[in-house]
């Protein structure tokens, strides 16, 4: 699913990433954790396409998701692929206010061009998966802290990614949403083979992936 090798990143004069290689399978669930200035939200943005690596060439660098190495993608190119092969949770739900639920989640596959109807459709079979087809029409200001968590997993599925990259999903969660959500990543992996990498300071989210990876000084700790 992802192979990513000799990934670099520099801002200036500061190395943030030296090196990083790593492989994630289809269906596995992988945590990323480490402490506070390690590199772990960089590599998740340069892992989902939201930053590109620095000098490709020159450290014979490569990306490859789904079997397409996004290092050679131009910029039009990779904001195609990401829209339509990668999905994204972030610690604050980043759901528009003034739509509803409903309409959050169908925003990706309208941005891809699939039509209203076909995407509604699918929009409800997703809040109706995560137990939330009486919320459809409530703004996010209506949902609960939990609501508004999982009406962002729908939206980051809504147009069935081959990988969801998920930014501290709980982070901003009590205990008991917490652990529902992590439940949730748990079964959407079990019954519709979903993958997912996390970047994550909880232990208890860490220690349910399928496989940890801790991140020390720019790179994957062995």
């Amino acid at each position: 699913m992802i192979k990513a090798h000799n990934i670099y990143k520099n801002f200036g004069e500061l190395e943030v990433l030296k090196g990083v290689s790593l492989e994630v399978a289809p269906r596995e669930i992988v945590s990323i954790v480490g402490a506070s200035g390690a590199g772990k939200t960089t590599l998740l943005q340069i892992l989902g396409t939201l930053d590109r690596t620095s000098d490709p060439q020159k450290h014979n660098s490569s990306l490859i998701i789904n079997g397409e190495d996004v290092t050679r993608l131009n910029d039009s190119k990779l904001s195609a692929f990401r829209n339509q092969q990668i999905g994204f949770i972030f610690q604050f739900h980043q759901l528009l206010p003034e739509f509803t639920a409903l309409e959050n989640v169908c925003i990706p596959g309208m941005i891809q061009g699939k039509s209203m109807a076909t995407m509604h459709k699918k929009g409800l079979e997703l809040m109706s998966f995560f137990g939330l087809k009486d919320r459809t029409g409530h703004k996010p200001s209506q949902l609960s802290g939990g609501e508004q968590q999982r009406v962002a997993v729908a939206r980051a599925l809504i147009n069935d990614p081959s990988v969801v990259f998920a930014d501290e999903p709980s982070g901003n969660l009590d205990s008991r949403n917490a652990t529902e959500l992590h439940q949730l990543f748990l079964r959407l992996r079990d019954e519709l083979g979903q993958t997912f990498v996390v970047v994550t300071h909880n232990k208890e989210l860490a220690e349910l992936a399928d496989r940890k990876l801790t991140m020390v000084d720019g790179n994957i700790s062995l």
